[in-house]
């Protein structure tokens, strides 16, 4: 029996968008959903009922960087990953498939596995797909990931097709390795930004048979265009009736993107990190605070935005505190930022229940300055 249960409550009849319900051991969640990036543990600059407050109903964590740091067995003494991090609702952990890639000369990938240095003093460390299994179970979260590979871009056909073929049989020992009756794990389809590969991909993991299916090594370099045609490439293929995610992307017009094309749940340190570089994010496109016409400026970030930021503080306070380099600037950032993605995906909602997702995104398109 799943660990998970995804009901599927409508359908947009404009578009493959979907209006989705997904129970897990801790929690149900509202798809489309945003999870924010809680990569060591942490959301930076939010404490969990913060998170709450903004609308978070699921957050992600790293697996490579909790393998790491503090360790996933010391946590799992803790009492896991929800004791540890003082947080109740539901936890998606990644399997350290792409940080692993991400390392580039510091890794060597084989059959086995992979064997890096340590991004942090050196040490030389080995993943394979039970070690990321059995990491990910230690942590206790809701929803684990099969281990994979994350092909750069660009790269010849033949890598990527040898690389998808490797995160199938990547995905099958995951599968095997996985006891947690209280854990779902998701595959992740891999194929570079090949529309065929991705699709073949998708029919392998589907027939070995998982909790949900990801698409992976989406944003790394590619054009909006190639992105999405990947997402639209594996739609169709993939299982209705089981969430759908696409991990790593986080620009509000390619989540808008994602759910048009039918997917279900997304992540991305977007929000966060471009707020503590002072980019916010509005109803009329992005703004940057650090900029010297807000110096005297009394209006909130988005006078649309009804947030904890928007009701209390300036973009000129905002600014000062930026430009003074306080702490507070990146807290109040972030919390508007968050908001702001988790009131996008409440609207998705609303206009797919309302059957009009395809009109409410060709307005939300039309606002966006570019």
């Amino acid at each position: 029996m799943s660990a998970t249960a995804f009901e599927l409550i409508k359908k947009d009849p404009g578009s493959a968008a979907r209006l989705g319900s997904l129970t897990t051991t801790h929690g149900k969640i509202d798809t489309p959903i945003f999870m924010p990036v809680g990569t060591q543990a942490t959301v930076k600059a939010m404490t969990p009922e913060e998170l709450v407050e903004v609308g978070s109903q699921i957050i992600l964590a790293n697996t490579y960087h909790l393998y790491l740091r503090p360790g996933h067995e010391l946590i799992q003494r803790l009492g896991g990953l929800h004791a540890f991090m003082h947080w109740d609702r539901p936890i998606l952990t990644d399997s350290g498939g792409f940080q692993v890639f991400s390392l580039g000369e510091l890794r060597k990938i084989s059959e086995e596995g992979v064997r890096f240095r340590s991004h942090i003093d050196g040490s030389s460390h080995f993943i394979s797909p039970e070690v990321s299994i059995a990491i990910q179970e230690s942590l206790g979260a809701d929803i684990a990931m099969c281990f994979d590979e994350c092909p750069p871009y660009p790269a010849e056909y033949s890598y990527v097709q040898k690389s998808l073929e490797l995160t199938t049989r990547w995905a099958l020992r995951c599968k095997t390795a996985h006891r947690r009756p209280d854990q779902a794990l998701f595959g992740i389809v891999q194929g570079g930004m090949h529309p065929e590969l991705r699709r073949e991909s998708a029919r392998q993991l589907t027939e070995i048979g998982f909790d949900g299916y990801a698409l992976g090594g989406l944003s790394v370099g590619e054009e909006k265009g190639v992105m999405h045609e990947m997402m639209h490439a594996c739609s169709e293929i993939l299982p209705e009736d089981q969430p759908r995610y696409i991990m790593g992307i986080g620009a509000p017009e390619d989540l808008i993107e994602g759910i048009y094309a039918g997917f279900d749940m997304f992540d991305c340190v977007m929000p966060t990190r471009n707020a503590r570089n002072g980019a916010l994010f509005t109803s009329f496109g992005r703004i940057n605070i650090k900029a010297a016409i807000y110096a005297e400026d009394l209006s909130p970030i988005d006078p649309a935005c009804g947030c904890y930021v928007c009701r209390n503080y300036s973009r000129a306070y905002l600014r000062h505190l930026y430009r003074s380099n306080e702490i507070l600037a990146s807290r109040l950032n972030s919390w508007h930022n968050l908001q702001y993605y988790l009131d996008l995906m409440a609207q998705a909602r609303l206009a797919i229940a309302q059957g009009r997702f395809t009109e409410f995104r060709s307005e939300f398109l039309a606002k966006r300055k570019k």
